[in-house]
């Protein structure tokens, strides 16, 4: 009995320990990130490509093309050039596309990656749990209609989804650049 009151000890100091661990945003953080948002100046560079698993998709992407570290599920970005830049109303972007696409496809392959160009249309901005904030748009490429939905963080840290008319999702997680 005296152990059993002894591991339950353990265990619940360990639970509290853990969650005490977890870092908290500063004021500078919070206020910093909030800055961003309503200015809409910033870049994204993502560290990670998560495309949708599908049957075809795992074929491909597990057939030892991918580099050391990355699998169908997880693609590792360092060293591929990507980034994605909200300045005011407009969008610029290049983001490397791992994933099938339905119907016509220019035989160029120039297409292959998102590459977002213009005006954000139907920006909206939400304010989540721990001071993060959710931004959705549409923005377009020169073929293709995209809805595009980033999260971002007091730490900097930011979560990219992207939804295409011809193209399965993807998602990157990656940095939050602020522009100077």
């Amino acid at each position: 009995m005296r152990y059993l009151g002894f591991v339950i000890c353990v265990v619940s100091l360990t639970f509290m320990s853990c969650k005490s661990a977890r870092s908290q945003a500063t004021n500078e953080q919070i206020e910093t990130l909030k800055n961003l948002v309503e200015n809409r100046n910033f870049s994204l560079e993502f560290l990670w490509a998560y495309p949708q698993a599908t049957g075809a998709t795992q074929q491909v992407l597990n057939s030892k093309v991918l580099q050391a570290g990355s699998s169908a599920g997880a693609i590792n970005l360092i060293g591929n050039s990507n980034f994605l830049t909200i300045s005011g109303d407009t969008i610029s972007s290049y983001l490397p596309y791992f994933g099938e696409r339905r119907g016509s496809v220019a035989y160029s392959g120039k297409d292959s990656a998102i590459q977002l160009e213009g005006v954000l249309e139907n920006f909206k901005v939400s304010e989540g749990k721990h001071h993060s904030y959710s931004l959705s748009f549409d923005a377009r490429s020169k073929s293709e209609h995209f809805k595009v939905v980033i999260r971002l963080y007091p730490n900097l840290k930011s979560y990219l989804t992207v939804i295409g008319d011809s193209r399965t999702s993807i998602s990157y997680s990656g940095q939050l650049i602020p522009k100077t």
